[in-house]
């Protein structure tokens, strides 16, 4: 059974910078991609980031290109999104997620099957 579990969240202020990381146990995840998601209150669950896990292609939504980052650590099993220049609209609850398929984690909302318990980011004005 897979589990993933996102740490590093927490207030900053605007342009300030994040690290959350997502710590990911239970198969092993060659073929694999991992995303990264938020909710904001009211609001549905959307796509913020993806990676292949054996290739590292990354996948970026619109809203956060050229000011996130997503990596991963294969000998960690970890999965990181840097975030830089952040903006109160980046307030959210963010989560990672695996899937085999591409489309399940671009889908709008998306189709995973498995979701971590999330980490708070908070961005102050």
């Amino acid at each position: 059974q897979v589990q993933l579990v996102e740490s590093g969240g927490g207030l900053v202020q605007a342009g300030g910078s994040l690290r959350l990381s997502c710590a990911a146990s239970g198969r092993t995840f060659s073929g694999y991609f991992m995303g990264w998601f938020r909710q904001a209150p009211g609001k549905e669950r959307e796509f913020v980031a993806a990676i292949g896990w054996s290739g590292g292609t990354t996948y970026y939504a619109d809203s956060v290109k050229g000011r996130f980052t997503i990596s991963r650590d294969k000998a960690k099993n970890t999965v990181y999104l840097q975030m830089n220049s952040l903006k109160p609209e980046d307030t959210a609850v963010y989560y990672c997620a695996t899937s085999r398929a591409l489309s399940a984690i671009l889908s709008s909302p998306p189709t995973v099957g498995s979701w971590g318990q999330g980490t708070q980011v908070t961005v102050s004005s």
